[in-house]
């Protein structure tokens, strides 16, 4: 071989190295390859009594995002006969159309085709029945720590809905996305066992806030990473079909909720209603208003332990350039 040709073999190698190890640290190989996926099992989750009302109860957030919504209507109401038959989710800033399945046992359009395990792995470890990674609106990730009783108790549940025939399109996420998204998914390989309330009240009051998700909307992110030290301060813009709305600060400053009790945490969280001015649509009033009151309490005690952070958030201020969170919305200019 000569010179010139041991030289370009060498540059080549040395290229060759240089991209594997860039992709090996940094964005990795699953979406080359496909998200880690977990072999289905054939277990199948008895239905009791038990089940059916616990069941009930966790999966009105399930219900809320999994239906189609009369977004005009007061209360932003689930159309009617639609409860849990999938819907076309109406934030506009999403990188692509994202669709949540039909969850009715119909077998041509909805769940009635797929396995007691098929829905447990696409709760809690992000896989979908036909195997695709499911873009992170989901909360599978929260949904990690729900017990394996927990989890039996909503599938249970949701195969008492009643089957709507319901066809929907299918999730198109734009590139590079569809691909990056492959890298969240997580088996899961052992049991989940309850986090009870009855046990350190603390721990369970971290649980039940990852539950709801309050930090997956109420911390800004730029380009899907949180923003530092803005941990639940709010300010991430909601755009949908109820115009565009920022997300309030959660944090126990005087900006945020310092001032609000346990009992009007609650009040608020049962009626959507502040100080005599209704809550945004984009905020699901209707997924929490149901929770028990211990449960509230329980966020409401979470919250209370979050680092206070000074950040203005007013929605009926039109949208400025905030330099704390990075985004635009009402009083923005004043941080």
């Amino acid at each position: 071989m000569t010179r010139l040709g041991k030289g370009l073999l060498f540059s080549f190698l040395a290229l060759v190295i240089i991209i594997v190890g860039g992709i090996t640290f940094t964005i990795g190989w699953r979406p080359f390859f496909g998200p880690k996926v977990r072999p289905l099992t054939d277990r199948k989750f008895e239905s009791t009594p038990q089940r059916l009302e616990r069941g009930k109860y966790l999966a009105s957030g399930c219900i809320y995002c999994h239906s189609q919504h009369d977004w005009q209507g007061s209360g932003t109401p689930i159309i009617a006969g639609m409860e849990g038959a999938g819907e076309v989710e109406p934030y506009t800033d999403l990188p692509g159309r994202i669709v949540a399945p039909n969850l009715t046992p119909d077998k041509e359009t909805g769940a009635g085709t797929w396995t007691d395990d098929m829905f447990a792995r696409a709760i809690r470890e992000g896989i979908g029945h036909d195997g695709r990674s499911l873009f992170p609106l989901m909360p599978y990730l929260n949904f990690r720590e729900l017990s394996d009783e927990d989890v039996a108790s909503i599938v249970v549940y949701l195969r008492t809905l009643p089957p709507v025939h319901h066809q929907l399109p299918t999730t198109e996420i734009i590139f590079p996305v569809k691909y990056l998204i492959r890298n969240v998914p997580e088996p899961l390989t052992s049991s989940v066992p309850e986090i009870s309330p009855d046990g350190d009240p603390q721990k369970y009051a971290v649980h039940m806030a990852r539950i709801a998700g309050c930090a997956d909307c109420h911390t800004p992110q730029v380009r899907g990473e949180n923003v530092a030290g803005m941990t639940l301060a709010g300010g991430m813009a909601l755009i949908g079909p109820w115009g565009r709305t920022a997300s309030a600060n959660l944090t126990p400053d005087g900006t945020g909720i310092k001032n609000y009790t346990e009992d009007f945490f609650v009040q608020v969280m049962r009626t959507g209603v502040v100080n005599g001015q209704k809550l945004s649509p984009a905020m699901p009033v209707m997924a929490y208003k149901n929770l028990n009151d211990q449960d509230l309490k329980a966020i409401y005690s979470f919250l209370r332990t979050a680092k206070p952070v000074e950040h203005h958030v007013d929605n009926t201020l039109p949208p400025t350039d905030c330099k704390l969170c990075r985004q635009r919305h009402g009083g923005g200019d004043k941080n």
